[in-house]
């Protein structure tokens, strides 16, 4: 994975090939000590934006290279956690 942080952009490898991906957000929860990273490469499925997320954890991130230790987010703590970032920005935006 790589990313480009000047033009918030995140290179990821999707059906075999490398795909060009604009982050969306990213945000730190200091409970589970992550930082999480959504992002989109624009393309839809059901008629929605696919928006992936990815989390590094801080206690194993690689200092030279933090980015290269994203790991998918999978855990339905971690899930829930991003689900209720999104649900307060949704209701921030939209009353």
């Amino acid at each position: 994975m790589n990313f480009d942080i000047d033009n918030d952009k995140i290179q990821i490898e999707k059906d075999g090939k490398l795909v060009d991906c604009d982050m969306l957000f990213s945000f730190l929860d200091k409970d589970v000590k992550k930082v999480f990273f959504g992002y989109t490469d624009h393309s839809m499925k059901d008629g929605r934006e696919m928006l992936y997320i990815s989390s590094l954890d801080m206690d194993k991130a690689d200092v030279d290279n933090p980015l290269e230790c994203l790991e998918k987010v999978t855990d339905p703590k971690e899930l829930e956690i991003v689900g209720n970032f999104l649900n307060n920005i949704d209701e921030e935006v939209n009353g």
